[in-house]
């Protein structure tokens, strides 16, 4: 009750202004005070994925920590993982204001942020001086172009974005499916995603041997496109595939002012769309490598969802704005009632249930 009636009030300001001075104050909490207040979730949530250990499925997608660092405060309400970015090598402001609307009548957000970020070097140096006291859970980077870099030179601004970030990044991530680039998603047709990424895991392999490379792929890809998105990036090597990013599509929110607006629709309408993207990637990849999902995630029975379509991580972004700092914690909680519903005795053995048999 107490974060509904907060939100009432956050709701009635600008948004971005909002995520501003949210990231103040979460800076703001010391990393023992976060690590100290952060609640543990049930063992039985612990998966292995990327050659990592996660205490729980649940993390923060990209999006919400564009390389500001809120790391502690962030991991300390109970992510098991986070991911910041998209960072692109050089600093750009992304797009003009106003950029992010909210449209709460249907639980979702559409923005046109434009990878707005201080560059990868900015970040790399917060990465570094991060108290290790902070990092109570994993941190991946999601990586992404310039706008101003045309699509024949894509691979020197991952490359350079790799090279800036490997070091103090548990796994990086190639953002290819923002709506909110020009161009950007046609790096995910089969010649131009083979390019870069056999290009990104050489270099990832040569800087960082084992360390995981995931490609976010977009919702509005059709089935064949899906397919042969999913077949390219396994021969060249990736370690998971992350489905989805936002969508360009309306529905759920026709005839709504808002609607109208440029830019990516993320939240409950798209639900369903991206467990439906996450079930055919994991029937394709048929076990070769992992599955992220994200989009759409506003309750534990939408992410059990998706563990159950595929996904071996599930990742939030819009639900979390709805559903405030106590989110986290209520799905990992969701989470086990839903296993235990189930008849599972870990999250580990639900992953993928719906396919088998």
């Amino acid at each position: 009750m107490r974060w509904r009636l907060l939100r009432w009030i956050l709701f009635r300001f600008d948004p971005e202004s909002v995520h501003r001075v949210a990231h103040r104050l979460l800076r703001l909490v010391p990393p023992w005070l976060a690590r100290w207040r952060r609640p543990r979730p049930d063992p039985r949530l612990r998966v292995r994925c990327l050659g990592l250990d996660f205490e729980g499925p649940i993390g923060l997608a990209a999006g919400f920590d564009k390389g500001d660092l809120s790391v502690a405060a962030l991991l300390g309400m109970g992510f098991s993982h986070l991911e910041i970015g998209t960072i692109t090598p050089r600093p750009q402001p992304g797009n003009d204001r106003p950029r992010i609307f909210r449209i709460p009548e249907h639980r979702a957000l559409i923005n046109r942020m434009g990878f707005n970020n201080e560059g990868a070097a900015a970040c790399a140096s917060r990465l570094a001086a991060l108290d290790p006291r902070a990092r109570s859970g994993l941190i991946g980077v999601n990586v992404g172009k310039n706008k101003a870099t045309p699509n024949d030179r894509a691979l020197d601004d991952y490359l350079a974005c790799i090279e800036a970030l490997h070091r103090d990044a548990d796994y990086l991530v190639v953002n290819i499916s923002s709506p909110n680039t020009p161009g950007l998603r046609q790096l995910q047709e089969r010649e131009a995603l083979d390019r870069l990424l056999r290009g990104c895991v050489a270099r990832l392999a040569a800087l960082a041997p084992g360390k995981a490379l995931v490609v976010k792929l977009s919702p509005d890809l059709s089935d064949e496109a899906l397919d042969e998105a999913v077949d390219v990036a396994i021969a060249a090597g990736v370690s998971a595939i992350s489905a989805t990013n936002t969508t360009l599509s309306r529905a759920g929110v026709e005839g709504h002012p808002r609607a109208g607006e440029a830019g990516g629709l993320s939240g409950a309408p798209l639900t369903a769309r991206s467990t439906e993207v996450i079930r055919r990637v994991a029937v394709r990849a048929a076990g070769r490598i992992p599955v992220i999902g994200s989009g759409g995630v506003m309750s534990a029975e939408d992410a059990w969802a998706k563990l159950r379509a595929g996904a071996s991580l599930v990742q939030v972004y819009t639900g979390f704005i709805y559903g405030g700092p106590g989110f986290p914690s209520q799905l990992n909680a969701g989470l086990v009632k839903l296993m235990e519903r189930d008849g599972f005795r870990s999250i580990e053995e639900a992953i993928g249930a719906d396919l088998k048999g």
